[in-house]
């Protein structure tokens, strides 16, 4: 009976984990203070999202950067997890840099402002 009740317990606790669906907070910032011209570094700071299937591109005119950089997928005791993508860009003027995150089948870009 006892071990009946810990697996109910259980299987409830796994449940409400993966029932749980938070969506993402993105953060879009630079490395330096944009300039136009100038290298750079684009980065995409996603946290605060659960379930961990998450997707993030790094795009400029949707035409995705070259060899991005991706952190390991960590997460907090509260199971909420938190991601980084980063990719070296030279911004030009007029040209729009985003980064794309797709969470739980929804799709969504996050402008860069480079506060020229």
């Amino acid at each position: 009976m006892k071990l009946l009740l810990c697996l109910a317990f259980l299987a409830a606790v796994c449940c409400s984990v993966n029932s749980k669906e938070t969506p993402p907070k993105v953060q879009v910032y630079s490395r330096n203070p944009g300039e136009y011209g100038k290298d750079n570094t684009l980065i995409c700071h996603v946290s605060n999202f659960h379930p961990p299937d998450i997707t993030i591109d790094l795009l400029c005119n949707d035409t995705p950067l070259p060899n991005p950089k991706q952190t390991d997928l960590a997460f907090k005791q509260d199971w909420h997890f938190h991601l980084t993508k980063s990719a070296s860009f030279t911004p030009r003027n007029g040209e729009k840099c985003t980064c794309r995150v797709t969470h739980m089948g929804k799709q969504k870009d996050y402008a860069w402002e480079p506060n020229m």
